[in-house]
């Protein structure tokens, strides 16, 4: 039988986690704006006021060996499995306040809840402030999330900041031991699921007036730096018919693969994110040019469709315009789908609170990717105002971070039976 919170009661926890936001907002490396990175001061010091919420509230805590901060409202039985709730606490430079930090203050709430209103709960519920899901220091993504899913790859320790410290040094610095990271992989057969409330970065919910949404997968993406090489020339003696101009066919791409992409219908979407062309000169016809892509898809079968057709028209354009096309793949991430269980449980607490039932995909990546390996997760996104995030206007709306608090503590008095 789900449980439903009264407004009062869920407004009054709601405001908290948002006040809780507000003062994390003031741990940063910068003066004016929002700056946590990993292994840094301001990480020791976001961690470090996690834990005295977390204790307020009688929550074993502990930091484990990658940097991630764990509270623990246990049950009775000591080797009961765990429902681990969470999200990150590391941001992108001149962040919002709320973009992964919503959603551990809303877990800790959420455990407040519990422990108020004394629901016996067969597992022990966890909460974890995940490190470095944004990547910002060492341009390594989900680092806290993949130790604990014991997919920590021994080769990020070598990788360096924009200072020439290597992640290993930083986590001696930090008082962290490298080689014990492996010790903060979880045993699968005790992690029951993860849940993870998270703002939805985009302008979906907004576009239908929603406060809330399930998520059904959080889509798979590929990077990639693609470069033509053409030949250099001066802009007022080479002949436009007789020019390889490089600049050219990455323009010409760029608007194929928006064409490409608003072709698609399994909601795919491509981004050219960055062009460069050199010499880089007014007068002169760049023989060398390159741009980014970034491509997204709910599954990798429709990513590889994707890619596949953007792929064959930058060598239809190479050869149309007889240029070298060279191609390097930068990042892959695999696709991830929710728990369909778990979405259907939030779907019915969504209905208990005379909510909408809206299913949409994730086109960011979070923390869910890497725990996936280890457990079912299930996500609950909130309406993002403007679809704004990675910004100092990033803003949440109290009545829709109240709803989802009520969502989240109807689902988990139900999985509790």
């Amino acid at each position: 039988m789900m449980h439903i919170l009264e407004d009062s009661v869920a407004q009054k926890y709601s405001q908290t986690a948002l006040d809780h936001c507000d003062e994390l907002a003031q741990v940063s490396e910068l003066e004016e704006g929002i700056l946590r990175q990993y292994l840094t001061s301001k990480h020791k010091a976001g961690n470090q006021l996690v834990e005295k919420w977390m204790q307020q509230e009688g929550l074993k805590t502990w930091q484990d060996q990658a940097g991630n901060q764990w509270g623990r409202l246990p049950c009775k039985d000591p080797d009961a499995p765990s429902l681990i709730l969470g999200s990150h606490l590391d941001t992108v430079p001149n962040a919002g306040a709320y973009d992964g930090i919503l959603g551990v203050m809303l877990g800790l709430e959420l455990m407040k809840i519990a422990k108020a209103n004394q629901l016996a709960l067969p597992f022990h519920l966890d909460l974890v402030g995940f490190v470095d899901e944004e990547g910002t220091r060492f341009a390594t993504t989900l680092i806290g999330s993949s130790a604990i899913a014991g997919s920590f790859n021994s080769q990020w320790l070598e990788v360096k900041d924009r200072d020439g410290v290597t992640m290993a040094d930083a986590m001696q610095q930090f008082g962290l031991e490298p080689s014990e990271v492996i010790n903060a992989t979880l045993d699968p057969e005790k992690v029951l699921a993860y849940w993870e409330v998270h703002i939805e970065q985009g302008p979906v919910l907004e576009a239908k007036d929603l406060q809330v949404g399930v998520v059904t997968a959080i889509a798979g993406a590929k990077r990639a730096v693609i470069s033509y090489t053409g030949i250099t020339g001066h802009a007022g003696t080479s002949p436009m018919n007789l020019r390889k101009d490089s600049l050219a066919a990455i323009a010409e791409l760029t608007l194929a693969i928006e064409t490409i992409a608003l072709n698609c219908t399994h909601q795919e979407v491509a981004t050219v994110g960055k062009i460069s062309a050199k010499p880089g000169a007014t007068n002169v016809i760049a023989g060398y040019s390159e741009m980014t892509l970034d491509a997204r898809a709910q599954n990798d079968q429709d990513l590889e469709v994707l890619l596949n057709k953007i792929v064959d028209k930058a060598k239809l354009i190479a050869e149309k315009r007889e240029l070298l096309l060279t191609w390097k793949w930068t990042h892959q991430a695999e696709a991830v789908q929710c728990d369909q269980n778990i979405q259907d449980l939030l779907a019915t607490a969504c209905e208990e609170n005379n909510l909408p039932v809206f299913h949409l995909a994730s086109g960011a990546g979070h923390d869910g990717m890497a725990v996936a390996k280890i457990c079912p997760i299930g996500m609950l996104f909130i309406r993002s105002p403007g679809g704004v995030s990675h910004h100092p206007s990033e803003s949440v709306m109290k009545d829709d971070v109240t709803q989802a608090l009520k969502v989240m503590y109807s689902a988990l008095s139900s999985y509790a039976v």
